[in-house]
């Protein structure tokens, strides 16, 4: 899913992009702290199981035209009338499988479909994996304090992960994390993305103040703002 696609469906404008990144300036101005955000459209590829639910489809499909033999074979005859090639059988149950494998991998492009043929525990894993890639790949891990954290959203699999860097870890509790993200989810439900954003950052950036207080000296380490992943990779 190519970014202006994702930010479609996510109703996301450039103005909400705008108000994304001051939300994350001014919590950060109240903080030693680091925010980083980021969407991206899946968290791999999933072509095993895309793969595995078209074949499934496709033997369903012929299970289903097997009864029908001697009716398919008797519009064959109307056509070839009692003539009818030894191969032409054959070859429409193969054409048919086929044709029913093509359809189920267009389809199963919908979000909608491919949770339904993704296993849970294997889309909550690749979620995790790619949030913590991106942990690293953003500099987020790597900050003076460490006391970065990544607000990182998959959009196909409707999951969300906030990680923290060990600095924080040592003073705040996932569990709050976890509250903050299941607000965050509830909140994108609801169609609200900027506003889910929104107050996702504001209540982040409170919990970093309070643990990493501004001080005098207090560079930006890392860019501000929502950044949209394009590429994902199977685990």
């Amino acid at each position: 899913m190519k970014k202006k696609t994702l930010c479609k469906k996510l109703h996301l404008s450039d103005d909400d992009f705008k108000t994304i990144k001051d939300a994350v300036s001014s919590a950060e101005s109240k903080t030693t702290g680091e925010i980083a955000i980021a969407v991206a459209p899946e968290s791999a590829h999933y072509s095993y199981w895309e793969l595995l639910g078209a074949n499934i489809f496709a033997a369903l499909v012929l299970i289903i035209l097997l009864p029908f033999t001697e009716k398919i074979r008797g519009i064959y005859r109307l056509l070839y009338w009692q003539n009818e090639p030894g191969w032409i059988l054959p070859a429409f149950f193969i054409i048919s499988c086929f044709a029913a494998i093509v359809i189920f991998l267009y389809v199963a492009n919908i979000p909608a479909l491919d949770r339904l043929i993704i296993p849970g525990r294997i889309r909550t894993q690749c979620v995790t994996h790619r949030a913590m890639r991106y942990f690293t790949e953003s500099g987020v891990y790597d900050t003076q304090e460490h006391s970065g954290i990544l607000i990182f959203i998959s959009y196909m699999e409707r999951e969300v992960r906030i990680i923290a860097d060990r600095g924080i870890s040592e003073k705040i509790s996932q569990d709050l994390w976890n509250l903050i993200s299941d607000e965050l989810i509830e909140n994108l439900k609801k169609g609200e993305t900027t506003l889910a954003f929104t107050t996702a950052i504001e209540k982040c950036g409170a919990l970093l103040a309070e643990n990493f207080p501004n001080r005098e000296e207090n560079p930006n380490e890392l860019p501000d703002g929502l950044v949209i992943l394009e590429d994902a990779e199977w685990f």
